[in-house]
């Protein structure tokens, strides 16, 4: 709390002088980070110093940056600050309310998961998840979700930081050091500002960019918080144990603006919720398959020294808003290799195929019971295929869209599956990585079978041919011993002289006893 007397509009011009000094580094973020100064008990109104003074109070400008040395260290020796993460996204997710659950709205949504596992029995034979079945506010969704994002977002950041640590260190004069600069962009901290010793840049980067990083990350997460249904709907796995989910305020929401009742809309979402969890458990590769396509992808992201050099040699590393804009990517792009556009083919035909599964088996289950079945599955559909502001957010942090954009295909390719082999067949699907469908597949689903039959037979002339080679190796190798023996008895010596069954039983040093 700030020490100064009431002065409601010096208190103003205060807050704006200090907004417009983060405005140069943050940018459209300095609204949060002015969030996080007052969660940490910090009066933006007071950095200014006292009413019409012209420099700020030293006893509160100490304080705030001790606030700010803390807000760039707090873990930060990773590629993202999970404590600004965290703080961010849990402000995000409430700051349209976020209301504790009532025991009927817990009760309901918990009832719902548990009638869509008895529904889900009779159309598949991949048993229930087996975990709790979960009613969640959006503040408990950010706790238990925020730290798959922050292992998606990794990646990208460590490469994204690390090269322009890289560019903006040999950009600097070499005997640069902390008496010499304060703390870029930030005009007017005193030299010392985030600790004693040299001035690093590098350094000084990646915890910038970890700080960045983490905002961009809490922002997304707790936009995400409220629009989510449960704990799957993005197609990748975020939970460490296996369970199911509701957020009964997002699915109250979504439900006010269709012709569908509530309970109706509960009871397919948890159909969604509880056939993602099932797949997710019991197909055991799946979800490190998926986690492994995403992170494959983001550590896949190299960036041009030369040319990122080039594009930043003119920018003064003291401009807190070229700064700000080379941390969040605006100074260049992140360009596609062909081994990304290769991963990102194999993800997205991944999300589809399961989002695909999903869809089919969830609507399977759902036609007996739920009269707006149609609808509501393909109202979920085009929400999927949109996205959302957060999905949008995090193709900007991780370089990819975690959405489905063939799940029609996919849906069609299950639906075929379906009525030529049955749930058997249809399931089968997710025995093997390697037996997944592609993009053939999604193109061409009446051909499915076909093609498969095709690969079948393929394998077998293999098998075939494989079996061949083996067999005349056995053979040969059954055949030398016995010419070996052949020649042994022969020549009359060998061990075959002295075995017992000749003429008499051999004595203990081998040789036939004298007559």
């Amino acid at each position: 709390m700030s020490n100064l007397p009431d002065d409601p509009e010096g208190a103003e011009e205060r807050e704006r002088m200090l907004r417009s000094m983060l405005e140069g580094f943050f940018g459209d973020r300095t609204d949060e980070v002015l969030a996080q100064m007052r969660a940490q008990g910090i009066d933006p109104a007071a950095l200014a110093g006292m009413p019409g003074a012209g420099t700020p109070d030293p006893a509160t400008m100490q304080h705030v940056l001790a606030q700010v040395q803390r807000l760039l260290s707090a873990s930060g020796d990773g590629p993202v600050n999970t404590d600004v993460a965290h703080d961010i996204a849990r402000q995000v997710a409430v700051a349209e309310g976020d209301p504790s659950l009532t025991g009927g709205q817990a009760k309901a949504a918990t009832d719902a998961l548990g009638v869509a596992e008895l529904w889900l029995d009779a159309v598949t034979d991949l048993p229930p998840a087996g975990g709790r079945a979960h009613a969640w506010s959006r503040s408990e969704w950010v706790e238990a979700t925020l730290p798959a994002w922050n292992r998606l977002v990794a990646p990208v950041a460590t490469s994204v930081a690390d090269a322009l640590a890289t560019v903006l260190r040999d950009q600097l004069p070499g005997d640069l050091g902390d008496d010499a600069l304060g703390m870029p962009g930030l005009a007017g901290l005193p030299a010392g500002a985030l600790g004693g010793g040299a001035f690093d840049p590098a350094q000084m980067m990646r915890r910038l960019g970890s700080a960045v990083f983490g905002m961009q990350v809490g922002q997304a997460a707790g936009t995400l918080s409220r629009e989510v249904f449960g704990a799957t709907d993005v197609g990748v796995p975020l939970l460490s144990e296996p369970a199911t989910v509701l957020l009964p305020t997002n699915v109250t929401a979504f439900a006010d603006g269709l012709d569908a009742p509530l309970e109706e809309v509960r009871h397919f979402l948890a159909l969604r919720e509880a056939a993602h969890a099932r797949l997710f458990t019991h197909v055991p590769w799946l979800a490190a398959h998926l986690h492994g396509l995403v992170e494959q992808y983001a550590r896949g992201i190299t960036i041009d020294l030369d040319v990122l050099e080039q594009q930043v040699r003119d920018i003064d590393p003291s401009d807190p808003e070229a700064l700000r804009g080379a941390l969040t990517g605006g100074v260049f792009g992140l360009q596609h290799t062909p081994e990304q556009e290769a991963t990102l083919l194999r993800l997205e035909t991944a999300l589809a195929l399961v989002e695909g599964w999903v869809t089919e088996v969830a609507a399977t289950a759902a036609l007996p019971h739920l009269p707006h079945t149609y609808p509501l599955r393909e109202m979920i559909r085009r929400r999927r295929a949109a996205g959302g502001p957060a999905e949008h957010t995090f193709a900007t942090l991780v370089g990819l869209e975690l959405r489905p954009r063939r799940s029609r295909d996919a849906t069609a390719l299950f639906a075929h599956v379906l009525a030529e082999g049955g749930p058997e067949a249809r399931d089968a699907v997710w025995e093997h990585p390697d037996l997944l469908p592609g993009t053939a597949d999604l193109d061409d689903p009446a051909g499915y079978f076909t093609r498969r039959q095709e690969q079948a037979e393929e394998q077998s002339d293999v098998d075939a041919a494989l079996a061949q080679i083996f067999d005349a190796a056995d053979q040969a190798g059954t055949d030398r011993p016995r010419s070996e023996d052949a020649g042994t008895d022969d020549s009359g010596s060998g061990a075959g002289s002295g075995a017992e069954g000749s003429d008499g039983p051999a004595g203990e040093d081998g040789e036939r006893p004298s007559s």
